[in-house]
């Protein structure tokens, strides 16, 4: 499932501006406690990619996830949106209990990590952080899709290794299902971006949703398990 960044349009360096400077914005729906033929509930727990910045309700990514699995995928799956605009993997380690609340869901796709890149932060400390997360949930007995990242191509080539290695290294520690990079096939082309440059449009949205479908669909059968 790895794929080689080498060669990325210089684009990306753009996708990860402003992200942090966002207002936080924050959608989370606390759901009731499962009965055993309850939806699968999964939560999108990530930044302003997850979150939906700049987009209506109905064109989100939480959204266009949901009515992917209303078409796609025989079972019930109810998605809830847990994205910060801003959040590091350091903001997203703080309220993860809390966004957990008393009723843990039955899988978490972690989009984390962008703002991490932009603002230069070490990579050793975003992976200490993404390890912590990744425990809590581990620990919870929720499954993960953990969604990598990529670093803005201005922060020279050992800083980009090293954060990029990342994401891999981690899926394969915790046995994690992986996408390696959430804005495949939409980074860097405008047609699929707002005016901004750095976010999905609606369409934008919804290539990442049928780029990310066979993890979506190994991450359900784990947490249908």
């Amino acid at each position: 499932m790895k794929r080689s960044v080498n060669g990325r349009h210089a684009a990306f360096q753009g996708i990860f501006k402003a992200i942090a400077l966002i207002p936080l914005a924050f959608i989370f729906a606390v759901a009731p406690i499962q009965a055993a033929d309850s939806p699968v509930r999964i939560v999108v727990f990530g930044d302003s990619l997850a979150a939906g910045y700049g987009l209506l309700p109905a064109d989100g990514f939480a959204v266009q996830l949901q009515k992917w699995a209303d078409k796609e995928v025989e079972i019930d799956v109810t998605i809830e949106n847990a994205g910060v605009s801003g959040d590091t993997t350091a903001g997203g380690l703080a309220r993860l209990s809390w966004t957990l609340g008393d009723y843990p869901p039955d899988a978490v796709i972690v989009e984390l990590g962008g703002n991490d890149a932009l603002r230069g932060i070490d990579p050793k400390e975003t992976q200490e952080n993404l390890t912590k997360i990744l425990s809590i949930l581990k620990a919870a007995d929720i499954e993960i899709l953990l969604a990598g990242m990529l670093a803005p191509r201005n922060m020279g080539a050992d800083y980009i290794s090293e954060f990029e290695a990342v994401y891999p290294t981690l899926a394969e520690e915790f046995d994690v299902v992986y996408l390696p990079f959430f804005l495949e096939g939409v980074a860097g082309e405008r047609d699929l971006n707002q005016a901004d440059g750095i976010h999905p449009n609606p369409e934008g949205v919804k290539k990442i949703v049928t780029h990310m479908a066979p993890q979506m669909r190994e991450l359900i059968e784990r947490a249908e398990n």
